[in-house]
């Protein structure tokens, strides 16, 4: 490592620690820009702050940014980015006030610098489409550059989150075309909140914390969509470490939801409460804008019905209604929420949640529309009812997914396994279905050996996810 810093010294240690990052070597880089720093060197410091951002350390990255503005006193335009994302809004405010008042060269480096702070600071404290609109310009002005200069994130990244918690998952997926691991990570997440599995594949490691959190948030939000108990268990060790190494931020609040409601799948969730308690104070600091927090409630909702509590679901379900009016995803969100909170209460009525179903698909959702649909079919006790929300999940599907390598279920047996899982006998099973109780035993046994299991109660586990998805 020696070696390396010495050669950087004859070519420059920043615009070495800079190429290192780009690289996508973050420790070497990381060592170099100390070095520079060490030589007074500004773009050291910043070369080091925006590989701080990308390992997810903002606050690191903000004291950098100050150090760098005490160098030479102009201030910089993507600590304004580092403070929102911590949730430090009015020291935000004041960086992005001295910032406008600052004298900067008008580069187009600079344009874009100025357009990401004002359009962070605008999807916090006003309208979401007036920031993803300057992100995506400032995605524009910076092509020209692309890949050959270094920053905490790219405006290209960052217009495509906001789409995201804006449920415009076209229009993020159109940010993010290039094939920096960022952006590929960002498309595979995409294709996971739409339902197309097989395109949402991710490498088995990522190299920096910030990319391997979106990657375990990934593999594991497939096992759950495809109800596949292994490959959830097989996932999850890498979510929860994923987790503890990258500190919660504005940036990440989606996949850390994603894996909060995958450990409540698993009773694992003591590892998320911290974090998800963090994440409610880091909103909380921001005045709860509407744009970053709708998503994490619905996860959080999610996470309270899979781990079967009605008033974690409740408040959840409450601080999506008075979010509704912001967009229209809010507000399918909002609906969907009312719809599970009556599911679970045991008031299944078939035309709200069909029609929340379906509004959940218009956002990009249908998986979840499909899921909402098929868990009121199993509460129930209407013939007529189960049938009209059967038929409206398996239509809300959306997209064919490759289907989990573990043993399927045929038609008939997923319904036998969803009654059984309501709680139904044999008997009730066999009058709602019109078919024999002995036929209905037939059926369970069959499912037993598909799934391996051993005991009902190993069994009546397995099935519950497998129907949850």
């Amino acid at each position: 490592m020696t070696h390396v810093v010495d050669d950087a010294v004859e070519t420059g240690l920043s615009a070495q620690a800079e190429a290192a990052a780009l690289e996508g070597d973050l420790d070497t880089a990381s060592l170099l820009a100390d070095q520079a720093m060490l030589d007074g060197d500004r773009r050291g410091a910043e070369v080091a702050a925006a590989v701080l951002a990308q390992r997810g350390m903002l606050a690191d990255s903000v004291a950098l940014y100050r150090w760098a503005e005490s160098v030479d006193g102009v201030r910089s335009g993507f600590a304004v980015a580092a403070l929102l994302g911590v949730g430090d809004l009015p020291a935000a405010s004041a960086q992005l006030a001295a910032f406008d008042d600052s004298t900067r060269t008008p580069t187009s480096l600079s344009t874009v610098e100025s357009l990401v702070a004002h359009g962070l600071a605008e999807s916090v404290t006003g309208s979401a489409v007036a920031a993803l609109s300057q992100l995506v310009q400032a995605a524009a002005v910076l092509e020209p550059h692309a890949g050959k200069v270094l920053l905490p994130d790219t405006p290209s990244a960052l217009a495509c989150l906001v789409a995201l918690h804006l449920g415009q998952l076209d229009m993020a997926e159109s940010a993010v075309s290039d094939d920096a691991m960022r952006h590929v990570l960002l498309r595979a997440w995409i294709s996971l909140q739409r339902g197309d599995l097989a395109a949402a594949d991710v490498p088995s490691q990522c190299p920096g914390p910030r990319d391997e959190l979106f990657a375990a948030a990934i593999q594991i939000g497939v096992a759950r969509r495809r109800s596949d108990l292994a490959g959830l268990l097989d996932a999850w060790p890498r979510a929860r470490d994923a987790v503890i190494a990258h500190p919660v931020d504005l940036f990440v609040l989606q996949p850390v939801g994603e894996i909060a409601v995958a450990a409540a799948r698993l009773h694992e969730d003591e590892w998320l409460a911290p974090r998800l308690a963090e994440a409610d104070e880091l909103l909380e600091r921001l005045g709860r804008p509407a744009l970053w927090s709708v998503p994490l409630h619905w996860f959080s909702l999610q996470a309270a019905v899979a781990s079967e509590s009605p008033s974690a679901a409740a408040r959840h379900a409450n601080a999506l209604s008075t979010m509704a009016r912001s967009s229209r995803y809010a507000a399918a969100l909002a609906a969907c929420a009312r719809a599970w909170l009556r599911v679970l209460a045991g008031d299944v009525q078939v035309e709200p949640v069909v029609a929340a179903a379906r509004e959940l698909r218009a956002v990009g959702l249908g998986w979840d529309g499909a899921r909402l649909a098929g868990q009121a079919a199993i509460r129930t006790g209407d013939h007529a009812a189960m049938t009209t929300l059967l038929t409206c999940a398996r239509a809300l599907h959306g997209t064919p997914h490759t289907p989990s390598p573990g043993p399927q279920l045929s038609p008939r047996e997923m319904e036998v396994a969803e009654l059984l899982v309501g709680g139904m006998t044999y008997k009730q099973i066999g009058e709602r279905l019109f078919i024999s109780a002995k036929t209905v035993e037939h059926h369970v046994a069959r499912i037993r050996q598909r799934l391996g299991s051993t005991s009902r109660r190993e069994l009546l586990a397995r099935l519950r996810i497998i129907i949850a998805g």
